[in-house]
């Protein structure tokens, strides 16, 4: 039975709303104050929040939002970083950088779906690019695949199959016999071919990791993300333990070393490197890294962490100095990461991110928008029209479409879009983590949907007939207010329900993912995207 109850509250609430732009309330606005007066993040492209903060310093994360498992390449005076892409396609969008602070997107390397794309490594090796790439195909079952390209901008090769089954998070390294080895979790590893396409031997154990002690609150063993280097006379083997999520206090870096690839292998006296002992640290779970010289000679680890109290942003990369010690090993000497820390020298600054923001006249497709899980044909749903982009209907909601979505790293900000609807089709505005955890309006030619909790509210259905709407979101720190407008955006209606969501994230709903901005096009016919809009809204220094 309907609550006819909360229908005619939801009701009143719309015909009390008021009909006009929007303005932040004083009580927002005043802690929207606070915390300026406490952050120190410099306003970026659209106020999206910057590392940089101009003055020598850096302030993490050095990649906001979800930019997990992060794998770094020095090349010469360039860097390059890559991520873990999960159910989004394109995938294994490639990052810039000359300063190791200020990133900027070089395109992705995959476009053919292979299933969700965990933790991969990215090399060069005698003048080629290489990508190690864990995915798990529709009825094929885990393995690792390799991209290659003779330019990192590309083109990309298509994904070659090296058959290695039910392993993840490879790390590529070139033995003291000059082979070409792939450690994965477990930690265990396998020779590959002089030409890195095929393996060239099996899978065997390489070296059993430090272990913890017992009473240390951690998520599981789970040794993984083995990345590998060679300084010196030395083999150094970094490894993520304890799992990469579940309590605060669980993920952790630790370090080995050997002087040859095929061990023994020696437990850094220090470990953990790194790790998260209090719920009272800015960054939780921090782990799964990699080291990498900086543009001076310095040395910087490279990992990811999730922000205390915005786990729905997913891991964020964050940057932190090393220092090489006396004995042989390393140590993080970053401190708290709630502070800002010197920019590794050297390095010249460059472009940092890029706008949110489309007026789609131009195709923004695996640096920006992607389709979650896609099926084979998805970007057959597409088409390019004057500033305009067409998505063809899919399904019967937002819980069996696949949405169109990007990544957001800001806690704070409002995202626009006009929808014009053909047939009848129903289109509408979202933040989706997966098909069961997203919240969001959508219209149809004859009213408006209201979906929280990941299903429709049938009790706010409201009868608007419409065939053109304007949609706003206004997420600050994980409270949602939705508007929309029938005029252009000239007058605004308040809708009448908030929602919180801050419990979207993986510790509830697994699959490592974030809570991302979605359109959807559902139903029959299609919609067009017009005057997509985004700006962040807090967390900065003027």
């Amino acid at each position: 039975m309907v609550d006819s109850s909360r229908r005619n509250t939801f009701k009143l609430l719309l015909a009390g709303a008021a009909s006009a732009p929007f303005v932040m309330s004083p009580a927002v606005a005043a802690q929207g104050a606070v915390r300026k007066r406490r952050l120190a993040w410099k306003p970026g492209i659209e106020g999206q929040r910057k590392a940089d903060l101009g003055d020598g310093t850096y302030l993490n994360p050095i990649m906001a939002g979800d930019h997990p498992d992060p794998t770094i390449l020095k090349d010469g005076d360039n860097y390059y970083m890559t991520f873990s892409s999960f159910y989004a396609y394109p995938a294994v969008i490639i990052w810039h950088s000359t300063d190791l602070v200020n990133w900027a997107p070089v395109g992705p390397a995959v476009s053919k779906s292979l299933g969700p794309i965990w933790a991969l490594d990215l090399c060069k090796h005698n003048g080629r690019y290489f990508i190690y790439i864990p995915a798990n195909p529709i009825g094929k079952g885990w393995s690792i695949y390799a991209v290659w390209a003779d330019r990192i901008e590309g083109p990309w090769s298509d994904p070659v199959d090296l058959k290695i089954p039910d392993c993840i998070d490879p790390g590529h390294v070139v033995g003291e016999d000059g082979k070409r080895y792939l450690f994965v979790n477990g930690i265990r590893k396998i020779r590959l071919t002089d030409d890195g396409l095929a393996t060239d031997g099996t899978l065997e154990s390489a070296y059993q990791p430090w272990r913890y002690p017992d009473d240390w609150v951690v998520e599981n063993f789970a040794p993984e993300g083995p990345k590998l280097l060679r300084h010196g006379e030395w083999f150094y083997l970094i490894t993520a333990v304890g799992g990469t999520a579940g309590p605060p206090t669980g993920h952790m870096v630790i370090a080995a070393r050997s002087r040859s690839i095929h061990g023994p292998w020696e437990h850094c006296p220090h470990n953990p490197l790194v790790r998260t002992t209090s719920v009272d640290e800015p960054w939780w779970s921090r782990g799964h890294a990699s080291l990498v010289e900086g543009p001076a000679g310095d040395w910087w680890m490279v990992y990811h962490g999730y922000e205390n109290g915005f786990r729905t942003l997913g891991r964020q990369t964050l940057l932190e100095p090393i220092e090489w010690t006396s004995d042989g090993w390393f140590r993080a000497k970053g401190g708290d990461l709630s502070k800002p820390l010197p920019k590794p020298k050297g390095g010249e600054g460059g472009p940092s991110g890029h706008a949110l923001s489309d007026d789609f006249s131009t195709n923004k497709f695996g640096v920006q928008w992607c389709f979650h899980d896609p099926a084979p044909d998805e970007m057959q749903r597409i088409a390019y029209e004057a500033k305009g982009l067409r998505i063809a209907a899919r399904g019967r909601s937002p819980a069996d479409s696949s949405p169109l979505s990007c990544i957001v790293g800001d806690r704070s900000y409002v995202a626009e879009v006009t929808i014009e609807l053909t047939g009848k089709a129903e289109g509408g505005l979202l933040l989706f983590y997966n098909h069961k955890a997203f919240v969001g309006i959508g219209f149809t030619p004859d009213g408006m949907k209201t979906y929280e909790y990941a299903e429709e509210q049938p009790w706010m259905r409201v009868a608007i007939p419409t065939s053109s709407v304007r949609l706003r979101l206004i997420n600050d720190n994980n409270v949602i207010t939705f508007h929309y407008s029938h005029d252009g955006g000239r007058t605004w209606v308040l809708h009448g329900l908030r929602m919180e969501v801050s419990g979207i994230h993986h510790n509830v709903f697994g699959g490592f993912l974030s809570l991302r901005l979605g359109i959807y096009s559902a139903n029959e016919g299609s919609i067009l995207l017009r005057d997509f809009t985004y700006r962040a809204t807090g967390d900065i220094q003027g």
